[in-house]
């Protein structure tokens, strides 16, 4: 059922609302009732007709989702002794988390290239939103050009939006489309991410994006990639000369002070963490910060040191399928997605278990579509089995 026209394209809409509708949906609750509506309404209605998809993940990459049923299971353990009033809440959190994973095999259905599309035009239409972004807030709102640009809807955050635009520029750099003429649009789709990572003043972002371009060649040993490469460090020399006043400016925005406290804090709950969902404060340089500002911390703060080695395990597995993966398209971009999350979250990201938000981008996304690596190495496997011609 999962494969048939109107279920494909109910998909596609759930998909490309996750990518989109954060940025053009007018309130988030919108954004919350289209994601149930477009995504998780059908990945639970097609989860059955596409058991035999989903048994094949299993098999292929067993680690991962033991791993993750161990997560959700020590999460919902540490429910018994967290500090939240509605626990019930955190529990229906973890269950779109689920469903959200679920969603990706069942609508891939074998076919990582339905994938790639489907992310390529999501790329396109975040870049639509930077442009509108960036024409908003310096032209029609009449900030000054040095001024941090936010993004629009869920992305009015400088430091999110920056996460959620840089990671679109990663994925479009690597999946770049056939056709000559999407190309032309593919390349200025490219530069407005790329200056609306630039404007937005997020180190962490910027750094994330540059670092997983220099680095692309590693597993994309091709002419093309090699020349992005070097063309992104020689903007971003340009980048840090133009701007380096605003750049240094805000110094390292408390984050070795921050990380430091954050080691105290596990350091006085190591096993059990706070629990899931736990309201805290980090304490550093006498002021009070909202949270770790460091992913790892953040879950080793909630979840102490076994939630921590279970979302070790999940994460670096990822990478491992990927790497396994790396000479198909979608394993290089999957690649290069899993490198600037990793990048990303060591500097602000602390949100695991919220609503969709832009978090989920860095976290869950890349967990989502590395399920779809247990068919795209499936096909190279049967590709090297067939016998080549003399």
């Amino acid at each position: 059922m999962q494969s048939t026209r109107w279920a494909q394209v109910w998909m596609t809409i759930g998909l490309l609302w996750f990518l989109l509708a954060i940025a053009f949906a007018p309130t988030n609750k919108l954004y919350q009732q289209g994601l149930v509506a477009f995504l998780w309404l059908p990945a639970m209605a097609f989860a059955w007709s596409a058991r035999d998809r989903l048994g094949e993940v299993w098999r292929a990459q067993r680690l991962i989702y033991l791993a993750l049923i161990g997560l959700v299971a020590w999460a919902l353990i540490s429910l018994l002794w967290t500090n939240v009033e509605d626990p019930s809440r955190e529990e229906k959190r973890l269950l779109y988390i689920v469903v959200f994973l679920l969603f990706f095999p069942v609508f891939a259905d074998a076919r990582p290239e339905r994938m790639i599309r489907v992310m390529q035009w999501g790329g396109l239409g975040l870049a639509l939103s930077a442009l509108v972004a960036i024409v908003k807030f310096y032209w029609i709102d009449g900030n000054l050009w040095w001024a941090r640009l936010e993004g629009l809807g869920e992305l009015a955050h400088p430091i999110l939006g920056g996460y959620v635009i840089g990671l679109a520029a990663v994925w479009m750099v690597h999946w770049v489309p056939r056709a000559r003429g999407l190309q032309v649009v593919w390349v200025v789709a490219l530069a407005l991410l790329g200056v609306f990572v630039v404007l937005c003043q997020s180190r962490g972002a910027a750094l994330a994006l540059l670092l997983s371009v220099l680095a692309m060649p590693i597993w994309c040993r091709d002419r093309r990639r090699r020349i992005i490469a070097v063309a992104a460090l020689v903007l971003a020399v340009l980048a840090f000369w133009a701007l380096q006043s605003l750049v240094v400016a805000r110094g390292v925005s408390f984050r070795p002070q921050i990380f430091v406290a954050s080691l105290q804090m596990i350091a006085e709950h190591p096993w059990r963490g706070l629990g899931l969902g736990a309201d805290y404060k980090v304490f550093a340089e006498g002021q009070y910060f909202d949270h770790a500002h460091n992913l790892f911390s953040h879950i080793a703060i909630e979840l102490g040191l076994p939630g921590l080695l279970l979302w070790c395990v999940v994460w670096f597995a990822v990478l491992r399928e990927a790497w396994r993966a790396r000479e198909s398209l979608y394993g290089q971009g999957l690649i290069g997605i899993w490198l600037f999350s990793f990048l990303a979250m060591q500097f602000d990201a602390a949100s695991l278990n919220g609503t969709p938000r832009a978090e989920w981008f860095i976290s869950w996304l890349p967990i989502g579509l590395a399920s779809v690596l247990a068919w795209t190495r499936a096909k190279s496997s049967a590709c090297d089995k067939i016998p080549r011609s003399s």
